[in-house]
């Protein structure tokens, strides 16, 4: 089992950037993808980016592509999304996501979730 912990979510105006953590643990941690979903009110959780452990598979989706980087700090079990030209539409619940089929949207373990506020 792999333990999440994310960090970094805040307010923002439209326009400007947050960079989100996620601190992995665990002895499986080496051998998954992690990646980041969000929930938004009155909506269901959705996927928003991955990376395999060792970088060399990355997905996003469509609605964050050229926006939003996902990148991993394999010495400290730490990945990041750095979000730019955020807007108000991003506004939500991010949570950090690990398994073996992040890539395919699919998680197996979670993080507590970190709120992420665009103010327009």
């Amino acid at each position: 089992q792999v333990q999440l912990v994310e960090s970094g979510g805040g307010l923002v105006q439209a326009g400007g950037s947050l960079r989100l953590s996620c601190a992995a643990s665990g002895r499986t941690v080496s051998s998954i993808a992690i990646g980041w979903f969000r929930q938004a009110p009155g909506k269901g959780r959705e996927f928003v980016a991955a990376i395999s452990w060792s970088g060399g598979s990355i997905r996003y989706a469509d609605s964050v592509k050229g926006r939003f980087t996902i990148s991993r700090d394999s010495a400290e079990n730490t990945v990041y999304l750095q979000m730019n030209s955020l807007k108000p539409e991003d506004t939500a619940v991010y949570y950090c996501a690990g398994g073996m089929l992040v890539l395919a949207g699919i998680a197996q373990s979670w993080g507590q979730g970190t709120q992420v506020t665009v103010s327009s």
